[in-house]
């Protein structure tokens, strides 16, 4: 069985990531190759991954911005292991590269789907402009795998995971995707109604790239609005709703008839709440009270008017 690593990136410094990552292809005869998506990068940085490739390192490009699902699936396409081994470009090493591969070589012979998880830096960023990402990374998304494995597919994440290439041509990414958002929730739950078991083990990498205060509620309201089409186009809805947070707790909300309050406290506190949210200090229980009410908002009016709002 042999692994393929694949780094999708736009405008992101990865060569230090894949110069680590390299040394791996020498020591690990199951480690085959690097494989480096290029997803419409200016050319200044296209010239500097191609300047990376080597013996086992390719770089895959598009001239233009494909998108994050659709750059993925023309990874896999071009990949030559058993198992592709997908990570983010804003990632940062724990340890060694080749102690972080290693981890993977047990599972190869035993599971088709295994997250290796998501870590943070123990001390908040010196900018307190992006405090607000790191403290929801540290609180809700730095999980050790004993918990993860509790609830399997809820904690699925595309961060940092490694798949059956016979499992992703069934599935892959859904392109129909094109903005930022809920791309792994709907990858899990295509695994879950297949069956398809997922093991959780702790081999996570540094999550390096905080976006700001504002950047991160920008992102936060994309992944808001996909997430309210997917709940339409899915066809297994309770399967898909329980596998994420923020839909179980919207159906509670629904029998009890309190969606349209919720949605109502979203528009008449919206502005003050990302005022408190974009500061040094920002609570995450506001964040979290932030996300529900949008939700609701975005499904009262679409379920109302047929399209998605936009605000």
């Amino acid at each position: 069985m042999t692994i393929s690593l694949l780094i999708p990136v736009c405008d992101y410094d990865i060569v230090a990531l894949v110069h680590s990552m390299k040394s791996c292809l020498r020591n690990i005869p199951e480690f085959t190759e690097i494989l480096i998506g290029d997803d419409g990068s200016n050319d200044d940085n296209r010239a500097r991954y191609k300047s990376l490739e080597s013996e086992g390192v390719r770089l895959i490009s598009s001239e233009q911005n494909i998108g994050r699902a659709a750059i993925r699936n023309k990874l896999a396409l071009e990949a030559k292991g058993d198992f592709l081994l997908f990570i983010d470009a804003d990632t940062v090493l724990p340890a060694t590269a080749e102690a972080y591969i290693q981890k993977w070589i047990p599972h190869i012979s035993s599971s088709r789907v295994v997250c290796g998880g998501v870590l943070y830096h123990e001390s908040p960023p010196g900018d307190p402009d992006k405090i607000l990402r790191w403290k929801y990374g540290r609180k809700r998304e730095q999980v050790k795998a004993s918990e993860r494995n509790k609830r399997p597919y809820a904690s699925f994440t595309t961060f940092n995971f490694l798949i059956d290439r016979t499992i992703f041509s069934k599935l892959r990414f859904n392109e129909e995707l094109k903005q930022y958002g809920h791309e792994d929730t709907l990858l899990g739950y295509q695994l879950k109604k297949a069956g398809i078991k997922i093991l959780h083990i702790d081999n996570g990498l540094i999550h390096e790239g905080l976006e700001s205060n504002r950047d991160f509620l920008n992102k936060t309201k994309l992944g808001i609005e996909n997430l309210s089409k997917l709940l339409d186009s899915v066809t297994d809805k309770k399967t898909f709703s329980s596998s994420v947070r923020i839909l179980r707790f919207y159906n509670k909300l629904s029998v009890f008839r309190l969606t349209l309050i919720f949605a109502g406290l979203f528009i008449r506190f919206r502005e003050r709440m990302e005022l408190k949210l974009d500061s040094s200090n920002p609570p995450l229980w506001l964040f979290n009270f932030y996300k529900i009410t949008m939700f609701c908002t975005y499904r009262e009016i679409h379920q109302r008017r047929k399209i998605l709002p936009v605000f």
